[in-house]
């Protein structure tokens, strides 16, 4: 088959250009990575270059694996030996080879931010300072910032000079540089900061990769940040033969440094660039795309581009403002099993939200209703506790200097050493300049008693046992050999906890992993798989295969799609964000937020607001979102025909009725009237009720019908029914 069947005009003409920089302009759901990887398997097809010569880079490790897949199909021979990775692999590929040259050696480790904030609570604890009260999250915010401008001590004494909750905050950051360095560590943004260094302080190193990579091609180009594009100018510098490939208009992480001025500069910074813009969409329903571009067109700072689509006009795009943030989810709920009714799974389903507190009320609602769902973003596989445990095993054997992880595993499982062991070792360590295990090994332990003394012995002999055999097994034989012998696994086998059953199956899975990265990596090691697992995203960690209704923060939506999208939470302060009004260009991401929201669905896209919601336990009114009056013209509007108590601002529309009657069993018997019934007593919503069989619940809603009123009731128990005021068996709590 031909590489450019199925390929429209747009996406042809960015496959056939390969000399030059080129900026493909990728709007959502226009196949993007489909371009990208049929451009590289063009190129080698045609012999311009050999795979060793082609530099691919990504924001994910699941997008570089897809990237493989993808070209790996088109070519039909192997290629997971290119250089195809995030930035941080590929810079820490480059540092493996190069770091000596800087002053560190080869066998770095790489500091998650567990390691990191375990890192700043220890020069906390050194300095004397509260633990408990130290903002360690801000703290590291202002590290990886002041790195990332290639500022340090001096500046932050100058920023913080007058404010004495931070004014400490520049020689805490300099300890922190030493101590990095002392345990022969990286932190994620020293990855590409220390690799910018090398090429600085080595021209001729920098040359020679520039020399190296022919062609270079950087995906989600809106997203990279000042040193990411210093990075690539860098390695562009000899050939020139760049193409990104990114979409302005959906930029988001600004937050965290991404610099949107990269992709709208690129014709300055690259002469000669082409660009192309990809504006057909395969993904979503015109009706959608009509309210993307109704909103995405009010940015002023932005490349213009309109989606289109030949799929067909689709459903309406609904948008219903309710009076509760719990009438929202009731509302939500409802929707979800109307289009279960209608023929879509749970899993054809997500619900969106700005921030991740959103979530608590739609998770309750759907436990009640006993619907299946799963926080996207959530829960990970490789922050749990076993599986930490075994990486700082790991890394102690191939960096023994890494004081953070000792201090995790020195003691696990129970071995007699405790915490005062560990700082009075960690002290002296400190004043000696030497990492602990060195400590241990110069046999320094005089502060300690000689029976914890020969504890110490015992572990170092294990460890150095343990390091010796290394080279003897591969990367699972050996984990599974370490542990063994460090009793971790009996101590497991043997504890009568029911979550440590859990950790074995745990452990079992993360063995399963190794093996599958020792079938696809081109020289299985263990410093490669520690840094494949250091490296690792939020995106990457988190489980797949969740079942049920997906629940997440838009940011962690972006690049996945779902039949059915449900927009929630549109209000002024929340969406667009409170801090984004008053903000720079925050108005500008926010909007950019929205588009991206509304780009992930492919089907029915519904979107709530609510005129009132809870804040720190407190109702607070809300305003509409000024996204909805953007979007106006393209939405339709779900309103109540009928006012439901006019002194509490939450409705129930009509077609929610009908919703909930279609789900209905049509043969259920109507329920008898008992005598304990409502009828003739006032009832409105936040009253307390029991029911007979359903047990204690709360009135959301009261619907005045002729033949009695309707009430909405959150039950405890039993989810969201709704009962006839003077029907059902209800009585007032």
């Amino acid at each position: 088959m031909n590489l450019l069947d199925n390929l429209n005009d747009k996406q042809k003409e960015a496959v056939l250009h390969t000399e030059g920089p080129l900026l493909v302009l990728a709007g959502a759901g226009s196949g993007k990575t489909k371009v990208l990887t049929t451009r590289i398997a063009h190129i080698l097809n045609e012999g311009l270059c050999n795979k060793y010569e082609i530099l691919a880079i990504t924001f994910t490790n699941k997008a570089a694996s897809e990237m493989k897949v993808r070209v790996e199909k088109i070519l039909g021979y192997d290629v997971s030996d290119m250089w195809i990775g995030t930035f941080h692999s590929i810079c820490t590929r480059i540092l493996r080879r190069e770091i000596t040259h800087i002053g560190y050696t080869s066998n770095f480790t790489i500091y998650d931010r567990a390691d990191q904030i375990s890192l700043v609570k220890e020069i906390l604890r050194e300095k004397g300072m509260d633990v408990k009260e130290f903002q360690t999250n801000a703290f590291l915010s202002i590290v990886s910032n002041t790195k990332n401008i290639g500022e340090g001590k001096e500046y932050l004494d100058s920023v913080y000079k007058d404010n004495p909750t931070f004014k400490r905050y520049g020689e805490l950051f300099e300890e922190y540089v030493k101590k990095t360095k002392m345990y022969n560590s990286l932190d994620f943004d020293d990855l590409i900061l220390k690799t910018l260094e090398l090429f600085k302080t080595c021209p001729d190193i920098a040359e020679r990769y520039s020399g190296r990579f022919k062609y270079v091609f950087v995906d989600e180009y809106q997203d990279t940040n000042k040193s990411q594009y210093d990075l690539i100018r860098y390695l562009t510098e000899k050939n020139n033969n760049i193409c990104v490939v990114g979409d302005g208009d959906q930029s988001i992480y600004g937050w965290r440094g991404a610099d949107i001025s990269n992709i709208l500069n690129f014709e300055k910074d690259f002469k000669n660039a082409k660009v192309i813009l990809l504006e057909q969409n395969y993904r979503s329903s015109k009706k959608i795309l009509k309210v993307a571009n109704s909103i995405i067109k009010n940015n002023e700072e932005r490349k213009d581009k309109s989606l289109w689509t030949e799929n067909d006009h689709g459903d309406d795009i609904i948008y219903k403002k309710v009076g509760s943030d719990l009438e929202e989810s009731i509302t939500v709920t409802n929707w979800i099993e109307h289009m279960k009714y209608n023929g879509y799974s749970f899993e054809d389903m997500a619900i969106l939200y700005r921030t991740n507190s959103q979530s608590r009320i739609f998770e309750e609602t759907l436990m009640r209703e006993g619907i299946n769902y799963h926080v996207v973003g959530g829960l990970k596989f490789y922050d749990r506790k076993e599986i930490k445990d075994i990486v700082a095993y790991l890394k102690i054997i191939v960096n023994s200097d890494d004081n953070i992880s000792l201090k995790r595993i020195i003691n696990s499982p129970k071995r007699g050493i405790g915490d005062t062991t560990l700082a009075k070792l960690e002290v002296e360590a400190n004043i000696k300049g030497m990492s602990i295990y060195k400590l241990i090994e110069k046999d320094l332990l005089y502060m300690v008693s000689p029976a914890t003394a020969a504890k110490l012995r015992e572990f170092l002999f294990m460890m150095n046992n343990l390091k010796n055999s290394l080279d003897s097994f591969s990367v699972s034989g050996f984990v599974e050999f370490l542990l063994d012998k460090t009793g971790y696994l009996k101590a497991l086998k043997d504890s009568k906890l029911r979550e440590d059953k859990t950790r074995l199956e745990n452990i079992g899975a993360f063995l399963t992993a190794i093996i599958d990265y020792e079938k696809s990596a081109e020289e299985p090691s263990l410093e490669d798989y520690l840094a494949s697992v250091s490296l690792l995203s939020d995106v990457d960690k988190t489980e797949e295969g969740g079942k049920g209704v997906s629940l997440m923060t838009i940011h962690a939506a972006k690049g996945l799609e779902y039949k059915v999208v449900f927009l929630t939470g549109m209000e002024e302060g929340l969406f667009p964000s409170e801090r984004s009004i008053y903000e720079r260009d925050g108005l500008e991401e926010e909007r950019r937020l929205c588009y991206v929201a509304v780009t992930r669905a492919e089907e029915r896209l519904y979107i709530t607001s609510s005129m009132t919601r809870r804040v720190f336990g407190k109702t607070m009114s809300k305003e509409e979102s000024r996204f909805i009056e953007e979007m106006k013209e393209n939405i339709v509007e779900d309103k109540p025909k009928e006012i439901i108590n006019t002194n509490f601002r939450e409705s129930y529309s009509t077609s929610v009725d009908n919703m909930a009657n279609d789900l209905r069993d049509p043969f259920a018997k109507k329920p008898k009237q008992t005598k304990k019934t409502l009828e003739g007593i006032e009832i409105k919503p936040g009253d307390k009720v029991k029911h007979k069989a359903f047990g204690e619940g709360t009135v959301v809603s009261v619907a005045e019908k002729a033949d009695g009123d309707e009430l909405v009731i959150a039950f405890d128990k039993k989810g969201i029914k709704k009962l006839n005021k003077n029907l059902a068996p209800l009585e007032i709590v």
